[in-house]
């Protein structure tokens, strides 16, 4: 048996930290001392306590440690957390490389800024023929999948001359997530809804 100052030692777990392991059932001692109150652990539980630190590592939260470990023996159910896991980690790694991106642009922006003028001139084009595209998308940052839409009618389409091409959202307020959008670019003859 180990006291539980030797245990923290071997294991590079605080006393701290093994008391709050303790209280909220996650890795109780072997044996307490009921004059005493100290506690004392298993040599094996330093198995136990390592894939503690393991899963900590990569990222899980007490709660569901205590849930893996009672499923640890099962193969499936191991797997299912770990994939589960990956998975809200790649996630996070896309958004965190999509805030990199921004602060990198934000960044250069700063770097080449002047004072720019700007001459706002509103015109009345002649009517014309625009194939248009409305769908829903998954965030804003999807515009693309729209015009992809519209590329995919190809050579059927023949952009006017000068060809426009705009894209409005149609939402009445910002969206995290499916946002309503129209892209349209003017084309030359008519052509049948598709």
């Amino acid at each position: 048996m180990l006291k539980i100052g030797d245990f923290s030692k071997l294991s590079r777990v605080s006393i701290r930290m093994l008391r709050h392991y303790d209280d909220i059932g996650l890795l109780k001692p072997a044996e307490i001392d009921e004059f005493t109150g100290y506690r004392y652990y298993q040599e094996e539980q330093l198995f136990t306590i390592g894939r503690i630190t393991s899963l900590k590592d990569m990222g899980f939260s007490l709660a569901e440690i205590i849930r893996i470990l009672e499923n640890y023996d099962d193969k499936e159910k191991m797997e299912k957390f770990l994939l589960e896991r990956q998975k809200e980690l790649r996630k996070l790694s896309e958004e965190t490389s999509y805030k990199l991106m921004l602060l990198e642009s934000a960044r250069d922006r700063l770097r080449k800024e002047q004072k720019m003028n700007y001459d706002v001139t509103v015109k009345t084009i002649p009517e014309r023929y625009a194939a248009t595209v409305h769908t829903v998308i998954p965030r804003y940052e999807d515009e693309g999948m729209a015009w992809g839409y519209m590329s995919e009618c190809g050579p059927s389409l023949v952009p006017a001359d000068p060809c426009l091409a705009a894209a409005e959202f149609l939402d009445d307020e910002h969206k995290e997530k499916d946002v309503e959008i129209v892209v349209w670019m003017t084309v030359k003859g008519t052509y049948e809804a598709g």
